[in-house]
């Protein structure tokens, strides 16, 4: 040992001991803030680096591929009715006949083609002219069925008011017919009285001739047409 270096009492040893140690733990303590405290600051730099770079385009968005949707399926038509089985089909086939081979029509000849149409048109004509003569005749008919009804209700009239004013003489034998010729005006008065068949009993004769003057005037006929000026009138004393 030196003449320099201090004596230290023995008794200070384990104080020396503890400062060394704490030492070292300080400095164990600033190196690790030393290499912590670098260790952040490189991480920090490659952050910023990493903001700095100029950011790469994205790639343009590829539009999905279309997808095939296959049309709805169509709906199933519904099947056909089966058809009625035809009975004449069952049956076999009937031959059928050869067809009808019409003959070649015969040449039409004009002038006998206007004689039959002359023909037709005259014997539509003649039937013309005889329903027209039968309705004339039919209407004469009725006419003169009605002329004749008239001319009898005229008559039946006279004789029925000359018989009132008949008195018959005793005497008479079956039943004798009289007919008188009568003349008269429109108004029906009588002008005269003529027997122009006698009954052959003067008697009945002058006893009609006497009620056919006291008829007077004699009845009017209904329809004017029917008025005559000379009348015949039969007599007969058992009914006309």
């Amino acid at each position: 040992m030196s003449a320099d270096s201090p004596i230290l009492p023995r008794g200070n040893k384990p104080g020396k001991r503890i400062s060394i140690a704490l030492a070292i733990a300080v400095h164990l303590v600033l190196a690790g803030f030393l290499f912590y405290g670098v260790r952040w600051q490189t991480k920090a730099t490659d952050v910023v680096e990493v903001e700095l770079v100029r950011a790469m385009p994205e790639p343009a968005a590829v539009p999905p591929a279309p997808t095939f949707v296959p049309p709805p399926a169509p709906k199933p038509e519904p099947a056909p009715a089966p058809p009625k089985p035809d009975i004449a089909v069952k049956d076999k086939e009937k031959p059928k006949p050869p067809p009808k081979v019409e003959p070649p029509r015969p040449r039409v000849d004009p002038f006998q083609e206007q004689l039959k149409r002359e023909a037709e048109q005259l014997t539509q004509r003649k039937q013309a002219d005889s329903a027209a003569q039968e309705l004339s005749q039919m209407k004469a008919a009725q006419a003169s069925a009605a002329r004749n009804k008239a001319i009898a209700d005229y008559l039946g009239k006279i004789r029925d008011k000359i018989r009132g004013r008949i008195v018959l003489p005793p005497g008479i034998k079956g039943n004798p017919e009289a007919v008188f010729e009568v003349t008269q005006l429109p108004s029906g008065e009588v002008i005269s009285v003529k027997v122009k068949k006698s009954s052959g009993n003067p008697a009945l004769d002058a006893a009609v001739e006497r009620a056919i003057l006291m008829s007077s005037p004699l009845p009017k006929p209904e329809q004017g047409d029917v008025f005559d000026r000379l009348l015949n009138i039969p007599y007969r004393p058992i009914g006309d």
